[in-house]
């Protein structure tokens, strides 16, 4: 990483046409990624990405530019084009960075750079083989592994210089289960912020079967009927509903803007009084966590929503400052090349006291969406439609036959006043999610939870069954 001295020069020199606050965001990654189709290996990808972000502030306003020449003799031409930016009264200021020292709450023990290429082959295969095995049509299995180790220091004005290593591995297996014309894909793609000790717990042979569960479930399966009703979503990665149609509403990048359906609604209940959601960066390797955000302030467990009540935003400093508020930690980016902003974590709804089994009990006609897919979000609306990838549906308090092609449409502000039960069981899913800053590790969980109704998206008179 840059000395030092050279950081406090690029700082003194950003703001030397007079900028308010100058940062700097340094970055090395080593990455690593391996696919197979069938057992075979297909591809093989590492890499190292190396450069530095310079943002400076002038009111409520931020000009930013990266580069991945770290001479001395660039970064000084590089930093006076940008402070060129900035219109202010020329100041001369001196800089005196001091070193943050902190204890790592995100332990790794087997670092991914020095586990042997081979023994990562071997695990995908270990995935593959059991995706196969699970039933004679399993057609095709797609498997992949990446590792990550990114290093960080943040460098202001302020005088604060502070570092972070983060380190991330996955595993996702797609399998295809066919039979004549039908053909249907499951998915498991499971990741934490941790080193190759993670494949003892996250098992590759249980993410292989679970793909291959996932297709064999809905190869068979009729079209979902459509029509407004009663929707349970599992546990798990059914959070995605909320991170997309809801959380992306409380950063603070769209509330500063007005852009949100929550702007100005702090200490309003905007959800059922059964839902209290948390974002909560500071969970011990999990795939959002890490030590600092990256504005280099130490990551907190944020409460959202407590008993339906709006209780805070995600705010980074920037738009922390245009909306009076103080940082929340929540500032987020894919790497060097992206202007930090408010991001999410590892956002999830916090358990109730509810019984998925009650939950179906209670529903005599509706649709039990035990996996989620992708979809879309109007973050302004809040307007959201996504995909079911494993539905069921339920008839007369109990889960019938499997049904394909669902879609959930929807309102994010309007569902959370429909939750009517939420279960104990929190589970969390791991995902990337996509933004102004680039694409980031984010968790997405939920227990259990009923929805009283919503839109269902199927084929007009479709019978009951995926």
């Amino acid at each position: 990483m840059l000395k030092k001295e050279i950081l406090e020069k690029v700082l003194e020199i950003a703001l030397s046409t007079g900028g308010d606050f100058a940062e700097i965001f340094e970055e090395k990654k080593y990455k690593n990624g391996i696919s197979m189709l069938n057992g075979i290996v297909e591809n093989v990808n590492s890499g190292v990405v190396r450069g530095i972000g310079l943002r400076i502030y002038h009111g409520f306003e931020s000009v930013y530019a990266y580069t991945n020449d770290l001479t001395e003799e660039n970064l000084v031409e590089f930093a006076k084009k940008l402070s060129m930016a900035v219109e202010g009264n020329p100041v001369q200021k001196q800089v005196t960075l001091e070193e943050v020292v902190y204890e790592n709450q995100h332990p790794v023990k087997i670092y991914p750079k020095e586990y042997p290429m081979d023994k990562k082959v071997e695990l995908l295969k270990r995935a593959n083989d059991a995706a196969k095995a699970y039933d004679e049509h399993i057609s095709k299995v797609m498997a992949s592994l990446i590792d990550e180790e990114q290093h960080v220091a943040i460098a202001n004005s302020d005088g604060k210089y502070i570092q972070d290593t983060r380190i991330h591995t996955r595993m996702a297996v797609n399998a295809i289960a066919s039979d004549g014309d039908l053909l249907e894909t499951g998915t498991c793609s499971p990741g934490a912020s941790k080193g190759m000790e993670f494949y003892e717990e996250a098992i590759p042979e249980e993410t292989g079967k679970e793909a291959a569960r996932i297709a064999m479930a809905m190869l068979y399966a009729d079209d979902c009927p459509s029509g407004t009703m009663p929707v349970i979503m599992d546990n798990g990665f059914g959070g995605v509903i909320f991170h997309e149609a809801c959380g992306h509403s409380l950063e603070a990048s769209a509330v500063s803007k007005g852009q949100s359906v929550f702007s100005g609604k702090l200490n309003q209940k905007i959800a059922s009084d059964c839902v209290t959601a948390i974002d909560d960066g500071t969970i011990p390797n999990a795939w959002g966590s890490s030590n600092i955000d990256d504005e280099g302030n130490f990551q907190k467990r944020r409460v959202l929503i407590e008993n339906g009540i709006l209780k805070s935003y995600l705010v980074d400093t920037l738009n922390g400052k245009r909306m009076g508020m103080e940082s929340t930690s929540s500032s987020r980016r894919e790497s060097y090349k992206y202007e930090t902003t408010s991001r999410m974590t590892n956002t999830f709804i916090a358990p109730g006291k509810d019984t998925l089994e009650d939950m179906i009990k209670k529903t005599s006609y509706g649709l039990y969406a035990k996996r989620m897919g992708g979809g879309s979000v109007d973050p302004s609306t809040g307007d959201f439609n996504f995909a079911v990838n494993e539905g069921y549906l339920i008839v007369d308090g109990k889960i019938t036959k499997p049904v394909k092609g669902a879609t959930l449409i929807g309102n994010g502000a309007d569902v959370l006043m429909k939750i009517d039960m939420v279960g104990s069981d929190l589970l969390r899913a791991q995902g990337m999610c996509g933004a102004s800053s680039g694409s980031i590790p984010t968790d997405v969980g939920q227990p259990p939870l009923r929805v009283q109704d919503m839109i269902v998206g199927g084929k007009e008179g479709g019978s009951a069954n995926e």
